[in-house]
């Protein structure tokens, strides 16, 4: 079975930061949970990312895709590209509270 390289964009990067700084403020045992949740789910991308959900309703392509991460009564949304030389890119991070996560 294949495995895919999943990489963050600076983007991406600075998403997980405001995301786990705004729970850090908050409860230190929550940010942290939340990390392993986004880690793991992240790691299904390495074998399955045409699992996830097509992006913009599939009006972005059959490779940009959304990966749903739940945690507590929400969660989080990372939208990932599939690239044709093995990589998933993670572009963006959003919690599914905010205005512009889709």
């Amino acid at each position: 079975m294949k495995k895919f390289v999943v990489r963050f964009t600076e983007e991406a990067e600075a998403d997980l930061l405001r995301l786990f700084d705004f729970l850090l403020e908050r409860d230190i045992g929550a940010a942290e949970r939340a990390e392993q949740a986004i880690a793991k789910a992240v790691e299904l991308l390495q074998i399955f990312p045409f699992s996830c959900r097509k992006a913009a309703g599939g009006a972005g392509g059959a490779f940009l895709r959304e990966l749903i991460i739940p945690f507590g009564n929400t969660g989080y949304v990372a939208l990932f590209e599939i690239e044709a030389d093995g990589y998933v890119t993670i572009l963006a991070l959003r919690h599914q509270r905010e205005d512009d996560y889709h």
